[in-house]
């Protein structure tokens, strides 16, 4: 049976404008942006199933635009979808710059994780920050393969320096999903540390990205 058959007070639409967005489940609340669905498959079985697909909510807010794929997603609902994921993303990009300085990973690390967790390759970004540690901005700095990307020392600096940063905080994705630092990432670390010291910025941070929860570098003592 259609949704739109189904009882007023049950329609996802209908659902969240009488009872707001916490009444609806996150695959009704999918259905509203998809606006509808297709022959044998209603909008609230879609949203299931994009979300089975892409392993929930966090990994879907994660999934780069390509991704997002499934028999009855067209042009239009897709695009509905992404400009919603990063409307999402944008926010906690918002909220990470309206803080009044960051001050432990747990700060900056809901942000890095929603850009980086479900890429399908390595990216390594940087988080440029003043002196007193708010946020001047982020950048995806270099893009490589499933299992490693090149990060250069110079451009690094040269980007730091075009930001006007006083301290940074590095994070890079593990497309594997086991985010536990590798030897070339502590080497990285440590080269990235010492180079950027000549030009007065200090490295906070460098967080790797996996599956979970961020992996400090700091908290390890790896900086």
């Amino acid at each position: 049976m259609s949704i739109r058959h189904w009882p007023e007070t049950e329609r996802p639409r209908e659902k969240l404008l009488a009872r707001g967005c916490a009444a609806l489940t996150d695959a009704e609340l999918i259905a509203v942006l998809l606006g509808s669905g297709i022959p044998g498959t209603d909008a609230i079985a879609l949203g299931r199933g994009l979300l089975q697909d892409n392993g929930g909510l966090a990994s879907l807010l994660g999934a780069p635009a390509e991704a997002i794929s499934r028999r009855g997603i067209g042009p239009a609902k897709r695009a509905r979808l992404i400009a919603a994921l990063e409307l999402a993303r944008r926010a906690l990009g918002e909220q990470l710059r309206e803080r009044p300085a960051l001050s432990s990973p747990r700060d900056s690390g809901d942000y890095l994780r929603a850009q980086l967790r479900d890429r399908p390759y390595e990216v390594f970004a940087c988080l440029y920050l003043d002196n007193r540690h708010r946020v001047l901005g982020f950048e995806e700095l270099f893009r490589g393969t499933v299992d490693g990307a090149s990060v250069h020392p110079r451009e690094v600096v040269r980007a730091c320096l075009k930001h006007n940063a006083c301290a940074v905080i590095f994070a890079h994705n593990h497309p594997s999903g086991v985010a536990e630092p590798s030897a070339a990432d502590r080497a990285i670390t440590r080269e990235l540390r010492d180079a950027l010291q000549l030009v007065g910025v200090r490295v906070l941070d460098h967080l790797v990205i996996g599956a979970g929860t961020p992996v400090s570098m700091a908290e390890r003592g790896l900086i």
